[in-house]
């Protein structure tokens, strides 16, 4: 049976909140010439630098790119990687609400670029305040009438400590959410409307699966105990897998050249809560995120997806 040629919808007016850890992305590109005589590493001459809003803030970036209306709320330091960072979100037309941390160094991940292969990479993070997110809670219920879609964007910092009220409080507002996990902790995330795991990450919570069935097998069961609509599974150079209560819908990878892996999570999840704010089916989301997702793999670094981009590749 042919399947239906995909229609991207008018996202203008679709308004997604994401919420999550933020941070820095920082890149030094330079050129490698020699190995250091105090150490068996190369030395990178640098040549430039770029900055570019990471983790949940390249979520919101890419809901933005795409055409959609991007809210973004987390908690950052007060520090010039926090100013940075939201100076570079302005730009990109995603509206911050930052709470301020005076104790919090805003989370920075520095890679070092040499030869276009990534030689290092140096984080910088330290958990926020207790403080500082039970005023986050506070925010993020006062948003739910004003948005159609909630992203929660787990990179496992801190700033979704209070994830299983989140998603107490936007379920009792009618808002479908949407998480991208960490951890083999999946008990919080339940009643969930979606979850997002890459196969690495599934496989740490339900184990190892000898072919298809056994998979869509142990999806059901986690869909059914935690209570979720849906879970979709990144896999790779083998696509991603959609599980609902109806089907299962698998579509393959779309990537012709993959360049960098990091970051396409982040796009997959903005995808797919964009469409379904802009009034998309699930299965169609997914699909439309996987053409996303191959688009931004063929990109160095955390990028985005922007509308043309993916009305070309549909």
């Amino acid at each position: 049976m042919a399947i239906a040629k995909l229609s991207l919808p008018d996202c203008k007016n679709a308004r997604v909140l994401v919420v999550g850890d933020v941070m820095l992305d920082r890149y030094w590109f330079g050129d490698v010439d020699r190995i250091s005589p105090e150490a068996p590493v190369p030395i990178v001459h640098v040549q430039r630098t770029e900055e570019r809003p990471g983790g949940a803030a390249n979520v919101a970036r890419n809901v933005a790119a795409m055409g959609g209306q991007a809210i973004l709320l987390s908690v950052v330091g007060d520090d010039e990687a926090g100013r940075s960072l939201s100076a570079l979100l302005e730009i990109e037309n995603v509206k911050t609400l930052f709470h301020k941390d005076a104790q919090l160094p805003t989370t920075v991940k520095l890679r070092v670029i040499g030869r276009q292969q990534q030689l290092m990479r140096i984080d910088f993070e330290t958990l926020p305040s207790r403080e500082v997110l039970e005023d986050k809670l506070g925010d993020f219920e006062s948003l739910m009438d004003s948005v159609d879609v909630v992203i929660l964007s787990d990179y496992g910092k801190g700033g979704l400590t209070h994830v299983s009220k989140m998603i107490e409080v936007a379920k009792s507002h009618g808002k479908r959410v949407l998480i991208d996990p960490k951890g083999d902790d999946y008990e919080k995330y339940a009643g969930a409307t979606l979850l997002t795991p890459n196969r690495s990450e599934f496989r740490q919570v339900v184990g190892r699966w000898k072919d298809e069935t056994e998979l869509a097998a142990k999806a059901a069961q986690l869909r059914e105990k935690l209570q979720l609509d849906a879970l979709l599974v990144t896999r790779s150079e083998e696509g991603m897998s959609l599980f609902t209560s109806q089907a299962s819908t698998h579509e393959p990878t779309q990537a012709r050249e993959v360049y960098d892996v990091s970051g396409a999570g982040d796009t997959v999840i903005a995808t797919l809560g964009l469409m379904l704010a802009a009034g998309a089916s699930m299965s169609d989301a997914m699909r439309m995120a996987n053409r996303a997702a191959g688009v931004v793999v063929g990109k160095l670094g955390t990028a985005t997806v922007t509308r043309a981009e993916l009305l070309a590749a549909l």
